[in-house]
This record gives structure tokens, sequence and C-alpha cells, in this order.
């Protein structure tokens, strides 16, 4: 497997984990667990996106992490 792809994988993993401890009421979307899965599952899908050099991506994975920063900043 390529380390884009692990690295992709992991970081989607983070994110659709988050999403899915969410939608069943095992987390809430403003606890610390949920904002840092996402800060975490953002980052490194952005990373993953720039080393298969597809900027779309790397722009809105690195708006995702940056927004949930400022959530956790917030918080």
């Amino acid at each position: 497997m390529d380390i884009s792809v692990l690295t992709g994988s992991i970081g989607v993993g983070l994110l659709l984990l988050a999403f899915f401890l969410n939608v069943f009421k095992k987390i809430s979307f403003d606890s610390y667990t949920y904002i840092l899965l996402n800060i975490a599952g953002a980052a490194i899908s952005g990373y993953a996106s720039y080393l298969i050099d597809y900027w779309p991506f790397v722009i809105l994975e690195g708006t995702w992490a940056l927004v949930a920063i400022v959530a956790l900043l917030k918080k």
C-alpha cells in the first residue's frame, strides 16, 4: 500500500469516526473528542492530498482543520 493511501485512509477514518460517534449520540459536536478528531483527521487527510498533489482537497482539508482549531480555541 502506498504511503499516501495509508495516510489518507487514517485521516478519513478519523473524520468518519467523529461523524459516526456524533450521529449516534456518543459524543457531542462541541466535545473535545469531536474537535480533536476533526483536527487530526483533516490535517492528516490534507497531508495525504498534498502527497498526491491534489490541491482542491489540500485546501478543503486545511480549511476544515483551521475551523476545528478555532472551535478548540473558543472552547
